[in-house]
């Protein structure tokens, strides 16, 4: 099985937010491969599918960001992933509205998220498809602007940077993930 994993906050008040693009994702994914979240279990929402002969798993931890690692990890020793068979789909702050970066292992780089998967899986080593949400440049702090939502020009760039994310995961069904990477990075 493979888990594909976007990180977001569940909450009306979240919705659109620079920090909630992983669940944006997530969505896309679950509209074209037609596999409904329904479940819950380990206080995440999930929906389980076949593509071709491959098991997938679309998970949003809804733990809040900052716990991300308390829903994930429990689920995957419970469906008996290994740390390879996942990918986790975030906002970064250091790259350009839009821009895709897909890694297989790193720190944190801040991401409290990421430092949450880190720690509870005891491990950096994992796949990862960051996606662009650029630094605020007006003064406002950053928890503020990662809970901002996206302005007119970025919404068209974003729409696009979760098409490439949605097609990024599913070219990983049928190739290793540093093919993929190779194909989606700079996107």
């Amino acid at each position: 099985m493979k888990i594909i994993i976007g990180l977001g906050n569940p909450g009306k008040q979240y919705e659109g937010t620079r920090h909630n693009i992983g669940f944006h994702v997530i969505d896309e994914l679950s509209n074209r491969l037609n596999i409904p979240l329904t479940q819950s279990k380990f206080n995440g929402m999930f929906g389980i599918g076949h593509i071709g002969t491959e098991k997938v798993m679309l998970l949003k931890p809804l733990t809040y960001m900052n716990l991300s690692g308390e829903c994930i990890v429990p689920m995957m020793d419970y469906y008996e992933v290994n740390d390879d068979e996942i990918v986790v789909i975030y906002d970064d702050l250091d790259l350009q509205v839009g821009k895709l970066r897909l890694r297989q292992k790193g720190s944190a780089g801040g991401h409290n998220g990421i430092k949450s998967i880190i720690q509870h899986l005891g491990s950096q080593e994992f796949n990862r498809i960051r996606i662009g949400v650029d630094r605020p440049n007006n003064g406002m702090k950053v928890p503020d602007y990662v809970l901002s939502k996206f302005n007119e020009n970025e919404k068209i760039e974003m729409i696009q940077a979760v098409k490439n994310s949605a097609d990024a995961c599913e070219d990983w069904f049928g190739k290793k993930f540093l093919d993929v990477m190779n194909t989606y990075n700079g996107a």
